[in-house]
């Protein structure tokens, strides 16, 4: 099957795209390199640097003529969302709007489209939240994930484009960047290996921060691999139900690396600050309908995902 990845060659598209390949697909990614790094790109890939907005996508697609478009390209952070709602809507709607367009034009058979469950719920009543939950949306980002896929849904109405959203919930592993909506894992160990205080945003009612779900992109690159030809017309929770505090992320994250490095005591000690625009206080997903609809459950422990995320990242420094 040949597959075109947008964002191919950032933190989990390009986890996602080294999955294709060894699976045994045809795999082309496009990129413009604004938070994605060539030398994520697997060499076997065909790469375009290319931005998701340009009009020559089409002319790329018609030549390449994938029969399923895995769309990771995104604007990818919550508060820039909240300073600049304009790019954020010009790369997270009108992008991908560019995207299906080519796509219906060449035919394309599917879309795999990456949401948000951890930010398109907004401040749920019901936890862990499930797909039936309605979205309520409290920032941009989250605003563009949700418009996307009312535009799948018309996509598919209209011109028979099938679709399988993924809500992810906080992913975290090797490539992660500090700036994205889940950046919090990169950022305290980034932070922490330079000896430098961590800092932990949080609501005025609960100084241990807020709670999120946190699953290991290994986990998220097997729901991809699943969703190339399960889960039509279906927007489903990628995480783990499982509720962990910063706090608690902190802790978990300073224990790992004072085992690999040597640590000041006082670090463990973490700054506080007020929560940033667009943060929401609580957020996890229900994945029944994973289990159900693409046969996936997560396999990888917080713990065990933080060691292969330290591995990795002490790894990389070294090299």
């Amino acid at each position: 099957m040949k597959v075109l990845v947008t964002g191919g060659a950032g933190f989990i598209g390009s986890n996602v795209v080294d999955a294709y390949i060894e699976a045994g697909h045809e795999v082309v990614v496009v990129d413009n390199l604004y938070t994605g790094r060539r030398e994520n790109i697997h060499p076997k890939a065909r790469f375009y640097l290319m931005d998701i907005r340009s009009r020559e996508l089409y002319k790329l697609l018609e030549y390449e003529r994938p029969e399923v478009i895995n769309h990771h390209a995104a604007q990818i952070s919550v508060p820039a969302s909240v300073r600049d709602p304009i790019f954020d809507a010009s790369v997270n709607i009108e992008g991908f709007i560019n995207v299906l367009e080519a796509a219906r034009r060449v035919k394309t058979h599917k879309i795999i489209f990456i949401s948000s469950g951890g930010a398109i719920y907004g401040e749920a009543k019901e936890y862990p939240t499930s797909e039936a939950y309605p979205p309520q949306p409290l920032s941009p980002y989250a605003i563009a994930k949700a418009v996307s896929e009312d535009y799948l849904a018309f996509y598919q109405h209209q011109y028979g484009l099938d679709y399988t959203v993924l809500r992810y919930a906080n992913i975290y592993g090797p490539r992660q960047i500090p700036n994205g909506e889940a950046g919090v894992v990169a950022i305290f160990m980034d932070t922490l290996l330079q000896d430098r205080p961590c800092t932990i945003y949080h609501f005025s009612s609960d100084p241990g921060g807020m709670i999120r779900d946190y699953c290991y992109v290994g986990d998220v690159v097997r729901a991809n691999l699943l969703a190339l030809e399960r889960g039509s017309r279906t927007a489903v929770n990628i995480g783990t139900g499982k509720e962990t505090q910063t706090q608690t992320l902190f802790e978990t994250i300073f224990e790992a690396v004072s085992r690999r490095h040597p640590m000041n005591n006082a670090l463990r000690m973490p700054d506080r600050a007020p929560a940033r625009p667009g943060d929401i206080q609580k957020s996890c997903l229900n994945i029944d309908l994973a289990r159900t609809v693409l046969g996936w459950i997560p396999e990888i422990d917080l713990v065990d995902g933080i060691k292969k995320t330290l591995d990795w990242r002490i790894g990389e420094s070294i090299v």
